[in-house]
């Protein structure tokens, strides 16, 4: 049915599925899904450092919590928090809405 929809809009069969408003459409889970995703690395980064003593933030945070430096303690959950809540817009429900086919900003 969409082909036939294609087809009498003038696009050509080969140019159809690989057209501009359905990889629009498909980007906008996979963009959220991502996004979401970079929350968990950033979860992930203090363990896989602690475990593998890589030099990090993670690490520092575990560090800082064991030397009880509750400044050091207190910036780095800072900078973590800032990091996960500054990569929102990128995935939020503004972005969404900018990828979308169906809004039109004229």
């Amino acid at each position: 049915m969409r082909a036939a929809r294609a087809r009498a809009r003038g696009l050509s069969s080969r140019r159809g599925p690989f057209s501009v408003t359905r990889f629009r459409n498909s980007l906008i889970p996979i963009v959220t899904v991502l996004g979401l995703q970079f929350g968990a690395v950033l979860t992930g980064a203090v363990i896989t450092e602690t475990i593998f003593a890589w030099p990090g933030v993670g690490r520092l945070l575990i560090q800082s919590i064991s030397f009880r430096d509750y400044p050091l303690v207190q910036g780095c959950i800072l900078l973590i928090a800032v990091t996960y809540v500054g990569d929102e817009p990128a995935h939020g429900p503004v972005a969404t809405a900018a990828r979308s086919a169906r809004s039109r900003y004229e």
